[in-house]
């Protein structure tokens, strides 16, 4: 096997997760979101996951999907979580901060989410900047009702 089979079974495998992201089913889409996260600096599949954190038929999707970006502990994945946030309805980021809050609580890194959302603060995309400020102030809050 040359170096480039290799290469070939992972963009294999990225495609067949950016297909999963519009499965008909919930489990399907939530499953890829969870995967798509660790490839969040991917245009294609950035893009994918603002569609999972919006998605409009089952909050299970955004729920999961959300925890995973927080689990990923990149910039890149804070960033489409901040880009979804600043687009989300009400309702849809209501679900987005309770998938924060899950990822908290089973030991994301609090203070490195801190630090992703400060440097995102000089962001050149406005709503990635926007939504890294709300995700920062959901991530406060969990602190203060952690530490009380």
């Amino acid at each position: 096997m040359d170096g480039s089979e290799g290469g070939s079974v992972v963009v294999d495998g990225l495609l067949e997760t950016l297909a999963g992201a519009s499965s008909a089913s919930w489990v399907g889409r939530a499953w890829a979101g969870s995967v798509l996260a660790a490839f969040a600096g991917e245009p294609a599949a950035a893009q994918a996951l603002v569609g999972l954190l919006l998605d409009v038929q089952d909050t299970a999707v955004t729920r999961q999907t959300a925890e995973a970006l927080v689990r990923a502990g990149t910039a890149d994945a804070v960033a489409v979580l901040a880009r979804a946030v600043a687009r989300a309805s009400d309702s849809h980021a209501d679900w987005i901060q309770t998938g924060v809050h899950d990822a908290l609580a089973e030991g994301a890194a609090l203070m490195d989410l801190l630090v992703l959302c400060q440097g995102l603060a000089h962001a050149p995309e406005a709503a990635v900047r926007q939504g890294a400020a709300e995700i920062r102030t959901w991530v406060e809050k969990h602190e203060a009702e952690v530490t009380r």
